[in-house]
C-alpha cells in the first residue's frame, strides 16, 4: 500500500496547471477545503474552471480565490447568496464566465464522470433557456434534456479523518459534494481534519476509498478554527 500523506499544502499542490479544471468540494463554508484552496492561490495557477455548489461568500476560501484573478470560468448552483459580492463584481465587469447548472444535475453530472458514465437524461431543465442547445428525447410521453458527464483535472476535498492510504471518512454534512468529487478527477488531493493509522478506520464508516485519492495533507482542525478567527477580526478590524 503506498503512503499518500504529503508535509505540506505546497506539496499537495504540486505540479497544478495553469487552464486546469478544478473542483471544490463543500456547501456553503461546510466541508469547504479552505487551507488547500489558500495553497492555490499562493501556488499560482490562473486561467482555472472551477466547479463548486456555489461562488463564495465573503472575502475568505472560494471568494478569496475568485478575487485573486485565477479564475476564468465557474460551474455551479448558487453563484449568488447574500454575501456573494466578490462574483457579482467580477461577472458585472465580465471578467467572469459562469455556467449554472440545477444542484442535482451538477451532483449527478460530477457522480456520473465518477462511475465512466459519458452522459444521462434528465426532465429539469426542460422549457427553460439551460436547456438550449441540448438534445431532447422523450420516453415514456415525457421530454428529458441530455446531460454530459463533468470532469476534472483536479478535485479539492475535505475530510474529516483520513489515514495514510487515503480512505476518508466525513462528519455529517461536510460529506456534500465532496465524496462524488473525489471520484470525478484525475488529480483528488484531500485536506483532512484528522489523520489516523491504516487499519482503525471502521470499513463501514468510509466513503471515499483511497483509491481515489492521490495526496493528502493533514490540516488540523484546531487550526481552521484559528484562521477562520482570525480573518473574522481582521473583517471586524477593517470595518
Amino acid at each position: 500500500m503506498i503512503n499518500k500523506q504529503v508535509r505540506s499544502v505546497a506539496d499537495a499542490l504540486e505540479g497544478i496547471r495553469d487552464g486546469s479544471v478544478v473542483m471544490i468540494g463543500g456547501f456553503g463554508s461546510v466541508g469547504q477545503p479552505d487551507a488547500i484552496i489558500e495553497g492555490l492561490i499562493e501556488q499560482g495557477a490562473r486561467n482555472l474552471t472551477l466547479i463548486a455548489n456555489n461562488a463564495g461568500s465573503g472575502h475568505v476560501g472560494l471568494a478569496k480565490l475568485l478575487n485573486a484573478g485565477r479564475v476564468s470560468r465557474i460551474i455551479c448552483s448558487y453563484p449568488r447568496s447574500s454575501g456573494s459580492v466578490v462574483f457579482e463584481a467580477l461577472f458585472q465587469a465580465g471578467k467572469l464566465d459562469l455556467e449554472i447548472v440545477p444542484q442535482g444535475t451538477l451532483a449527478e453530472r460530477i457522480r456520473a464522470a465518477g462511475a465512466g458514465i459519458p452522459a444521462f437524461y434528465t426532465p429539469t431543465t426542460v422549457g427553460t433557456i439551460l436547456a438550449k442547445g441540448k438534445e431532447h428525447r422523450e420516453f415514456n410521453g415525457r421530454t428529458y434534456v441530455l446531460e454530459e458527464a463533468l470532469p476534472a483535472d483536479v478535485a479539492l476535498v475535505e475530510a474529516w479523518t483520513a489515514d495514510q492510504f487515503g480512505n476518508c471518512v466525513y462528519r455529517e454534512s461536510g460529506r456534500n459534494f465532496n465524496a462524488i468529487m473525489a471520484t470525478a478527477a484525475k488529480l483528488t488531493i484531500v485536506q483532512a481534519c484528522n489523520m489516523t493509522e491504516a487499519g482503525t478506520l471502521d470499513p463501514e464508516a468510509i466513503v471515499t476509498p483511497g483509491l481515489f485519492v492521490q495526496r493528502i495533507v493533514h490540516v488540523p482542525e484546531r487550526t481552521l478554527l484559528t484562521d477562520s478567527s482570525a480573518s473574522a477580526e481582521t473583517r471586524k478590524q477593517a470595518a
